[in-house]
């Protein structure tokens, strides 16, 4: 009943085109997170679903109903916006019943539906303060139960989390999470932070210039990047990138040999002329008694891991290590990584050379 289908939706302001048609399924009951830097069009294709704007072209379902051109009170939906949009007159409560009131839901039921939410958002104790008296975490609570509370057919979260700390970020995105696994309500959730769409969504929409990158798992887009803007977005710090060419039998960057899987070396003697950016995660990448010689350049310590800026022949490589690094800027180091760890994109394309890529 709540699965969603968006059917070659797109978007144009004149001759500007703000989506260029953007296909995505999900099932009933699926997590799904639209991401992408600022001005990719993912807020707008959420308003599209919720009914606030209109596609140029395509269409949109929920469930078994076309709701492309339906009223936003028609579609059975409930939407979180970045900001709060609280009634400041109002207590929690009242915030929290509202909308059922609004559809003369009878009084029984609104406060059955407040309790329900109020004790699975642990805010019980804040019915009766008004919004100015809470913080921005109880806030957003509080905006999550007025969704909650009308049970609907699919929620929408428009960047819910940008305006809260740091620390209060992680706790709510835990709630989230935590709620969705409760209430297995399908659930479109727009950020630009690539941590969120990692550790919240079932399946990912990664969205560039209105442009539908790439479309999987979290394990899809981090393992297997279609693109190289999915391979720099996507990971914490960013994949390593060295443009290479293919000469005499081999990959090299900066006249740098580098270690490439077997199985897509006969691809690339075919496009000798082609330029290819060799790409790394930094976790792939290791300190060895063997393998390319550099120097540190930068040292990052987090705590738990250190992110180490080493300077090569081949360009400039960060390597992520656990614990502390036994060593310190300027020193000489020598770098190693697996050949299979290695990710190829063609230059002028952008796109991710697989093993079943033509020639």
């Amino acid at each position: 009943m709540g699965a969603l289908s968006i059917r070659n939706v797109r978007k144009s302001f004149g001759d500007i085109h703000i989506l260029k048609g953007i296909d995505i399924e999900i099932d009933e009951g699926e997590f799904l997170i639209l991401v992408g830097p600022s001005g990719c069009g993912k807020s707008t294709l959420l308003n599209m679903i919720a009914g606030l704007d209109a596609p140029s072209a395509g269409s949109i379902h929920i469930g078994d109903r076309d709701v492309t051109y339906a009223l936003p009170k028609d579609r059975d939906i409930a939407m979180v916006f970045q900001s709060y949009a609280l009634y400041p007159n109002m207590n929690v409560a009242q915030n929290i019943s509202f909308a059922l009131e609004m559809r003369k839901v009878p009084k029984a039921e609104r406060d059955a539906a407040v309790a329900r939410v109020a004790k699975m958002l642990q805010i019980e104790h804040l019915l009766d303060r008004k919004p100015g008296a809470l913080s921005g975490g109880q806030r957003q609570r509080v905006a999550m139960g007025r969704a909650l509370a009308r049970d609907p057919m699919l929620f929408l979260f428009d960047e819910p989390l940008s305006n809260l700390d740091a620390k209060l970020r992680v706790e709510m995105r835990a709630e989230i999470k935590l709620l969705h696994q409760r209430t297995r309500r399908t659930t479109v959730y727009v950020t630009h932070d690539q941590v969120e769409a990692m550790t919240l969504g079932d399946r990912i929409a990664v969205m560039k210039a209105g442009e539908l990158q790439q479309f999987g798992t979290p394990d899809d887009i981090y393992s297997r990047p279609a693109t190289k803007f999915v391979a720099e977005f996507i990971g914490s710090p960013s994949m390593n990138m060295l443009p290479a060419r293919f000469v005499d039998a081999g990959l090299h960057a900066n006249g740098t040999p580098l270690p490439l899987d077997g199985a897509r070396l006969p691809q690339l003697r075919g496009n000798t002329q082609r330029e290819w950016t060799y790409g790394l995660r930094p976790e792939a990448v290791s300190f060895s008694d063997q393998g390319l010689p550099g120097s540190i350049a930068m040292i990052e310590p987090t705590g738990p891991e250190t992110y180490a800026k080493v300077e090569t022949a081949a360009g400039l490589l960060v390597a992520r290590v656990p614990g502390k690094l036994a060593g310190k800027v300027g020193d000489p180091v020598r770098l190693a990584w697996q050949a299979d760890q290695a990710h190829l994109f063609d230059s002028s394309t952008d796109k991710r050379l697989t093993e079943d890529s033509p020639a």
